[in-house]
């Protein structure tokens, strides 16, 4: 018998599907129906039926447990437009279920290679939306409310919705797609019934002071017409004000670059270094090139990150140490070796998990033979950033642990205090589970009886973050 079951959000399918396993029901037995793709298509009522009435009842109500690598990749992947990832989901639940309990560790397996993907394309889609959205202001009853429209690729707005509502907390504002909307009243983040481009303003009295800002941080040395295109597709030109002008600008390039070359002090930054790439050995092997900041003069070599593309957790500390420097890997010191005991202990492996600096360059000063550990400014932290920005872009992880005061500032925003707020998660437009804990470096530098209780902390705070990676149903 072949089944038609509905899903249209993560937890419709979560529900739907555990009780498919616990009924036996092997995916082809199954059709699924993606309510989206039905809406879209104006067949919103052919299967609003009672559907879970006609499937069999549990056969096996016992509980079964899947890696929440999976469940994090499949809450992720049901924002894709595919109208076949419910069946691939489940499909991929049934062989976990069944026998191939580590199946999402196999890289090379095709349903696997597949959710990856997917997986990326949502995040990349999420992103876009952060970068491209436009709010214009418009009056009604209640006072000045923001209204924007943009057409994603795939379903992101529930995932950036409350980016949106945290970065604009104090305004009223609506983000329409074609699919759905988003409303913000100051309190309460709501959902809606998708909305067309008219249904949108198209101008404010906002668009000129938008252009006049566009038009001055325009780089004109920095052109690259297909990645300008990669990364602004033209879909997106119609709701971006600042397009208007790119022909203009791009005309006027030239001799804009030589008034630069000659009147403008340089500012240290390496975004001019950093590749559009979502590719971790690209962006490595570019960071070895990189002069974003004088500290390139002094260190033996670049040290980028290390670790598993797909990683669920990224660990950012704050620069590389003597031994990080000399051997071009994090992590690899003193400090390294306090956090490699804390992850034996904790019963995790480093290799599943990305290591990272704030900074990719040692910072010392001499003496006598040794090069001792000297705190990057404020300025080499912020040139350095686009390196750890275009990391955590590529991995998307789930878990980001701030080592450090200086990596947690970078990440929480300049006013954290680590004696306030360590061991507190929160979610970042990085991460939705983010904390900071000590840099193990401070414990080692800690006089003996407090480095013991410095050490408990530490121990204590990764702990909590070990509790969110073991595997749950």
């Amino acid at each position: 018998m072949l089944h038609h079951v509905a899903a249209e959000h993560f937890d419709d399918w979560r529900s739907t599907a555990r009780h498919l396993v616990q009924s036996d029901v092997p995916p082809d037995r199954i059709r699924w129906v993606d309510q989206r793709a039905e809406h879209s298509s104006g067949q919103g009522d052919l299967f609003q039926a009672d559907l879970s009435a006609a499937l069999p009842p549990p056969t096996n109500a016992g509980e079964f447990r899947v890696s929440a690598k999976f469940l994090s990749a499949a809450e992720t992947v049901s924002h894709h437009r595919d109208p076949q990832r419910w069946e691939l989901l489940y499909q991929t639940l049934w062989r976990i279920v069944h026998g191939q309990r580590h199946l999402m560790e196999v890289a090379s397996d095709k349903d696997v290679f597949r959710i990856v993907q997917m997986e990326k394309a949502v995040r990349r889609d999420a992103h876009k939306m952060k970068a491209f959205v436009r709010f214009r202001r418009m009056e009604d009853e209640s006072g000045e409310h923001y209204i924007a429209w943009h057409r994603p690729d795939h379903y992101p707005l529930r995932i950036v919705g409350d980016f949106f509502a945290r970065r604009f907390n104090v305004m009223r504002w609506t983000i329409m797609t074609p699919d759905e909307s988003a409303s913000w009243d100051g309190d309460c983040l709501t959902y809606a019934a998708g909305m067309p481009r008219e249904a949108a303003p198209s101008f404010d009295e906002l668009e000129s002071l938008w252009k006049t800002y566009y038009a001055n941080i325009f780089n004109p040395a920095r052109i690259k017409l297909n990645a300008m295109r990669a990364e602004m597709p033209k879909k997106h030109w119609p709701t971006l004000p600042e397009t208007e002008m790119i022909t203009e600008m791009l005309q006027q390039a030239p001799e804009r670059t030589r008034q630069m070359i000659q009147t403008t002090a340089a500012v240290s930054t390496a975004q001019p270094f950093v590749p559009n790439t979502d590719d971790l050995r690209e962006l490595a092997a570019a960071s070895r090139q990189c002069r974003g900041c004088d500290l390139c003069q002094q260190a033996t070599q670049t040290v980028f990150g290390a670790g598993p593309t797909d990683a669920q957790t990224v660990f950012v500390g704050e620069q590389p140490g003597d031994q990080e420097d000399l051997r071009g890997t994090p992590f690899v010191g003193p400090a390294g070796q306090v956090l490699d005991q804390v992850l034996q202990e904790l019963g995790i492996r480093r290799d599943t998990i990305y290591l990272t600096n704030a900074v990719k360059h040692f910072k010392f000063t001499r003496s006598a033979k040794r090069r001792l550990h000297q705190k990057p400014s404020a300025r080499q932290v912020a040139a350095c950033r686009p390196w750890l920005e275009a990391e955590l872009s590529a991995i998307g992880p789930q878990h980001l642990i701030c080592l450090g005061a200086t990596a947690a500032r970078v990440v929480l925003g300049p006013n954290f205090r680590l004696t306030e707020q360590r061991g507190v998660a929160v979610a970042t437009e990085y991460a939705p589970w983010t904390l900071a804990t000590l840099h193990p470096s401070a414990i080692l530098r800690a006089p003996a009886k407090q480095s013991q209780v410095l050490m408990e902390q530490f121990r204590s705070d990764l702990a909590l973050w070990a509790s969110q990676i073991e595997p749950s149903s």
